[in-house]
């Protein structure tokens, strides 16, 4: 996320603190749509990514004025949801987090047809990483963050976070090119 985002959320965190409803509605409206993506990509399941984000905005609101980067609000949700994800997952005991599904009545246009081939061919590539690999490559590729507040969010270190990172790629650069030869 760019610094202006940032800033924006800290200052509605702010308000928030002050009291303004309004500035608590302006971050549900930020996040409220990315965080149900990001906790349906742990689950797999939409009414559970609903109950987690729902359950996530009852922490925000109690937990708010202990955080202490007014500015990080967006890498703070997405740890509470990242984590509630997490124990949704292993309290059902799945081995894997599952990747979003494609609803199967969406319907393309000729042109992109292609385009999401190569989409769905990644994404069946990614699965096949170990789960600390698509975590990071998740969080870094789709959710657009940067290594520090990857390692926030993950609690692991930015060499971690970079290694991680670093494998990921290679592991999917040979698995795609098997599937090209394939």
């Amino acid at each position: 996320m760019n610094n202006t985002g940032k800033i924006l959320d800290g200052l509605l965190v702010l308000q928030f603190r002050s009291g303004s409803k309004k500035a608590l509605e302006a971050l549900v409206q930020r996040y409220h749509s990315r965080l149900c993506q990001h906790a349906y990509w742990y689950t797999n399941d939409i009414e559970a990514s609903k109950d987690i984000v729902q359950d996530s905005w009852g922490v925000v609101i109690k937990k708010v004025y202990s955080l202490k980067e007014p500015n990080s609000f967006g890498s703070w949700i997405f740890r509470i949801v990242t984590r509630k994800s997490l124990d949704y997952v292993t309290k059902l005991k799945k081995n894997r987090i599952l990747m979003q599904q494609v609803q199967a009545e969406e319907i393309f246009n000729e042109d992109k047809r292609e385009q999401w081939a190569y989409v769905l061919q990644l994404r069946k590539a990614i699965k096949t990483l170990s789960i600390e690999h698509q975590l990071v490559i998740r969080l870094f590729y789709t959710e657009d963050y940067s290594l520090r507040e990857i390692a926030e969010i993950l609690e692991i270190s930015i060499g971690t976070v970079k290694s991680r990172l670093f494998h990921g790629r290679e592991k999917l650069k040979s698995i795609l090119l098997k599937f090209n030869d394939g």
